[in-house]
Parts: structure tokens; C-alpha cells; sequence
């Protein structure tokens, strides 16, 4: 059995190798992606959750956390009674930023004194962060306009930011990670969603069927070969992401292939299950950026899910990229370690075990 299935895989290897648009696919669009991706990309910022830690409990520091809330971008989510509890919320994603009120606060400003107050961002999307940042810059700007105002003075308050997990708010630190699914997606996709196709279409799949294989062997070989270029193309981008982009990789990198295997299997069973159906390597390409382009737009890659309809955020669950993009961007930016990141994991071995089962029974029941 072995055998055989490494004699198909060496087949589809040279299939791919021998055709010259295949090499172009398979090399020229990821690497304009990545220098794209990596250098010109933006985001941008719609709705902050925030959090407030007061360790205040005067009426002046009520008053700035009731401008906050009542900013329209804004949504005030949590008040912390310790601050402990800042690190958990962040890492969690419940909030964009926590809004930190010393103790002296209120009574320094009814001194005519200036009080600072701590902004705490997260960093993961430094375009976001900054954003945050500027807003509440804003906010701050009106309250101590109307301080001043009634109370005379200068300006009471300054904004002391901190960011979390990228300090330097760098914006590729954010992009790169997500350029890691984003290609290994679209290079496993086309090989995968090729391959039967071209079978097809070249008549020697009728040739396949009557060798000594069964259909599982058959399936196996042509998932292997799009599964090894996925784990090489994720690694080369990785590691361009590290020493050619300067991205810090602060997690395992046992704990990053794991996510890497596990989404490759999503990966590899949508682009059989695409090869499966298509007649031709026309219907597959089509068949193959019909799933990309959705896929790619509700992973949270370009728009945050938060920003989503409700409806639309429900069936972001059952696209992988949206799991996979939560794992790249913990193991790059946090170092997030491998039980905390179950929640991400288990939903791509789900959806991966489902989409090869599936692609399977396609399988055979079109080749009988």
C-alpha cells in the first residue's frame, strides 16, 4: 500500500513540476502576496470594547469614565476590581483597551493639579492600537476643554499608553502572521483542487481506476502531495516572516506546526472535495477561489469579526482560516502555549476530519 500511494505522490509531484504555469502558480503569486501583504497593507478600526480598572472613587473620575462610555465607539464591557484581571481580559480578546485610573486622581485635579491616567491597548493589531489611542486622545482632549472651562486652569489630564504585545506598534507584526494562513491556504488550494481535475481532463483518469488501487489509496496520494507543499510553503514563509520581516516568533514552534497540520488537513479536504466535483482544471480554479475569497474576508484577516452582523459571525465558525489566523497570531505575538490555544486547535481537526470524510465519499462515488 505504501508503495503505491508514494508512486502516485511522485506522479503528482512530477505532473506539477513538469507543467510551467503550475511552477509560476505554486512560486510567483505567493511571493508577490508576502512583499504586498508585508509592506503596503492597512487596517481599519470600527468599535473599541474597553474595560476600566479605577482604583478612584471620585466623582471626577466618574465623570471621564462616563465620556469614554458615551463615545460612540466605545463600548464600556467590564469594571475591574483588581488588576489582575487586566491581563486576563486582553489575552482573551474581550477588550480592545483598559482604561487605568490611579488613586489620587480626582483629588489632584480639585487641587488644580494635572493627574495622568493609563491607556493599556492590545498591540496584536498595531494599526488598531494606535487608532485607540487617538480616539481616546480625543475624548481626553473634550473632557479637559470642559475642565478648564469650568474649573480654569491647563490641562488636567495626559495619556500615559502602554501596548500590549507589540510595543512598538509595528504594523507588520500584525500582517505577517496572517500572510502565513492566507498563502498556505491559497497554494494548498490550488494544488489540491487541481489534481483530480487533471486527471479528468487529460483522460487518464479512467487509466487511475483500473490499477491495483483502491479509492482510498487513490485519495490519500493525491492529498499528500498538496499537504507537503502547504507545510513548505508555510515554513518558508515563517521563516521569511522571522529573519526578513523581523516578526518575533515567541511561541513553540512544536505548537505552531501543530496548528499548521492540523489546518493543512482543512486545507487539503475542501480542495478534494472541489477536485471531486470539477469536470475540468478550469472549474476547479473557479471552484477553488470560491471558497478563498469568503474564506479569506471572515477569518478576521482584513475585518474584525467583532464588526461582523451576528449572522455573519456565526458562520465564521466553520471556516478554518478563522481559527488558524487566532493560532498564528498567539504563538507569533504572545507565545501563547499549546493548552490555551485548544479552543482553536479542536475546531480544525473537526473541520478537517469532516471535509476529508466528505471528500471521500465524493470521491467514490464518482469514480463509480
Amino acid at each position: 500500500m505504501g508503495k503505491r500511494i508514494f508512486a502516485l505522490m511522485v506522479k503528482e509531484f512530477l505532473a506539477l513540476l513538469k507543467d510551467k504555469k503550475g511552477r509560476l502558480v505554486l512560486i510567483v503569486p505567493p511571493l508577490i502576496q508576502l512583499l504586498v501583504f508585508g509592506y503596503a497593507a492597512t487596517f481599519d478600526l470600527k468599535h473599541v470594547p474597553f474595560a476600566v480598572y479605577s482604583e478612584d472613587k471620585g466623582s471626577v473620575s466618574r465623570d471621564l469614565v462616563a465620556a469614554f462610555s458615551g463615545a460612540s465607539s466605545f463600548s464600556l464591557q467590564a469594571e475591574l476590581a483588581n488588576e489582575k484581571s487586566i491581563s486576563s481580559l486582553i489575552d482573551k480578546r474581550q477588550v480592545l483597551m483598559v482604561l487605568r485610573i490611579g488613586p489620587n486622581f480626582s483629588s489632584s485635579l480639585l487641587q488644580g493639579r494635572p493627574s495622568p491616567i493609563q491607556i493599556i491597548v492590545d498591540g496584536r493589531n498595531s494599526n488598531t492600537a494606535m487608532l485607540v489611542v487617538n480616539y481616546s486622545g480625543t475624548i481626553l482632549k473634550k473632557f479637559n476643554e470642559a475642565w478648564a472651562s469650568s474649573h480654569g486652569g491647563s490641562i488636567p489630564v495626559r495619556i500615559e499608553a502602554r501596548a500590549w504585545f507589540n510595543p512598538n506598534l509595528e504594523s507588520r507584526w500584525f500582517f505577517i502572521p496572517g500572510i502565513v494562513g492566507l498563502l498556505t491556504l491559497l497554494v494548498t488550494m490550488l494544488v489540491t483542487a487541481l489534481s483530480v481535475a487533471r486527471e479528468r481532463e487529460q483522460g487518464t483518469f479512467d487509466q487511475l481506476l483500473v490499477t491495483p488501487m483502491s479509492p482510498v489509496e487513490i485519495l490519500i496520494g493525491k492529498a499528500l502531495p498538496g499537504f507537503l507543499i502547504g507545510m513548505l510553503e508555510a515554513t518558508v514563509i515563517t521563516l521569511a516572516a522571522v529573519f526578513w520581516f523581523h516578526v518575533p516568533l515567541l511561541g513553540s514552534i512544536l505548537t505552531l506546526y501543530v496548528g499548521i497540520f492540523l489546518f493543512l488537513l482543512s486545507a487539503v479536504g475542501v480542495g478534494l472535495m472541489i477536485s471531486s466535483i470539477a469536470v475540468t482544471q478550469q472549474q476547479g480554479l473557479l471552484g477553488a477561489f470560491f471558497f478563498m475569497v469568503p474564506a479569506i474576508i471572515l477569518s478576521g484577516f482584513a475585518t474584525p469579526i467583532r464588526n461582523m452582523p451576528t449572522i455573519v459571525q456565526d458562520i465564521t465558525l466553520i471556516n478554518p482560516m478563522r481559527y488558524f489566523l487566532i493560532m498564528l497570531r498567539g504563538v507569533f505575538l504572545q507565545g501563547t502555549p499549546f493548552p490555551l490555544l485548544l479552543p482553536e486547535l479542536w475546531p480544525l481537526a473537526a473541520i478537517g476530519i469532516v471535509c476529508l470524510a466528505i471528500a471521500g465519499w465524493l470521491f467514490r462515488n464518482r469514480m463509480y
